[in-house]
């Protein structure tokens, strides 16, 4: 497949030295960002017609560094941002399973465990995933405004129960400099919150934004985390790693989400790869997880004994420190729930039958 470079001065950002730009240039990158397929047509092939039509049902936005990557990289990557006819499929046609719509107390607000609330405080990303477990409501209507965001903080004061606040959206790290210390100084003002974590995939999707200046702002709001979203190994770029570098230098702990995901990740070949990036660049792997059955997205879906199978080939041939907790999140607002290899074989009287990542299996006192 013959690829169209890109016609603009970022098609060039393949060195640390080039994705250092100045700081404004994350914001110009995104407002260049390709969002119809007239747009997409120059750079890649792809059938105008189909992608319009996903388009106006899922909107679409690949920004320049991205796209640029996509098209070096090839399907896995090109796969998670160009709008595919499947999506219009109707067969797994559920917008919300997992019930957050009926677990939210306030708009923005999904509190379905007891310590701790999901604050939704963007519906724009840098980049829209078209596995995205929020397809119904990211780049969706008007950007969420103040007074949203004032209620969702004044819920979290309200709900003395609440330890632990986690950004979410959409990408919270869209939201420019002022905003987001204002959020922050708001949450950190609350004294039964304890710990704030942002969710976000710019480290991997826009790894401009992560600005010396962003990261001293978040520096004065510890004990805070992040948790980013890598899914194949040729999203760990230069520029990647320099976005990570910045916010571990700064104090703040990186783990990663990933997404088991169809024609991008699921062998175990592309799994270890992928783990052994992300802890070379200082980002723990923390949860993979498996494709919710969200609309719009049964192109994606990995059965889970495929799931379980890729599982095992993490344990015992890659570090510990490399492994992820795979996990499903229960349709109806149930929650998380971890799932792990069979590597108990047998339970006996006084002992069981553990099998190794070998396939030996050794006897175990119970006692």
């Amino acid at each position: 497949m013959t690829i169209t470079p890109l016609n603009h001065h970022y098609a060039s950002i393949l060195t640390p030295e080039q994705a250092l730009l100045e700081e404004r240039d994350w914001q110009e990158l995104l407002a260049a960002s390709v969002i119809s397929a007239e747009q997409l047509a120059t750079h890649l092939p792809i059938d105008p017609e189909n992608v319009d039509r996903v388009a106006g049902a899922y909107p679409m936005r690949i920004n320049p560094y991205f796209l640029e990557l996509a098209c070096r990289q090839g399907a896995p990557l090109q796969r998670q941002v160009v709008p595919c006819i499947d999506e219009l499929l109707t067969a797994d046609a559920i917008p919300d399973p997992l019930h957050e719509e009926h677990q939210s107390p306030v708009e923005g607000i999904i509190h379905r465990y007891p310590d701790r609330v999901v604050f939704l405080v963007s519906n724009r990303c840098a980049a829209y995933c078209r596995f995205c477990m929020r397809k119904r409501r990211v780049a969706t209507g008007a950007p969420i405004e103040w007074p949203t965001l004032q209620a969702g903080i004044d819920y979290i004061r309200s709900a003395t129960e609440v330890t632990d606040v986690i950004l979410s959206g959409g990408d919270p790290l869209l939201r420019t400099d002022t905003q987001l210390e204002w959020l922050l100084a708001g949450l950190h003002a609350i004294p039964h919150v304890t710990t704030i974590r942002i969710h976000s995939r710019v480290p991997s999707t826009l790894p401009q934004r992560i600005t010396p200046a962003l990261t001293a702002i978040l520096k004065r709001f510890a004990p805070l985390y992040v948790n980013t979203h890598f899914n194949h190994a040729a999203e760990v770029t230069p520029q990647a790693e320099t976005a990570c570098r910045r916010l571990v230098e700064a104090g703040i702990p990186l783990g990663c989400q990933t997404v088991l995901l169809r024609g991008v990740n699921d062998t175990p070949a592309a799994m270890q790869d992928l783990m052994r990036r992300l802890v070379a660049i200082r980002v723990k792997p923390y949860y993979l997880h498996q494709m919710d059955p969200v609309a719009g997205t049964a192109h994606f879906r990995v059965p889970i004994r495929e799931g379980l199978a890729i599982m095992r080939s993490l344990r015992g041939h890659i570090s510990g420190m490399c492994v992820p907790h795979y996990m499903i999140d229960l349709p109806g607002g149930g929650g998380k729930v971890p799932l792990l290899p069979d590597y108990v074989r047998e339970v006996r009287k006084r002992d069981m039958v553990v099998e190794n990542f070998r396939g030996e299996r050794f006897t175990y006192p119970l006692d």
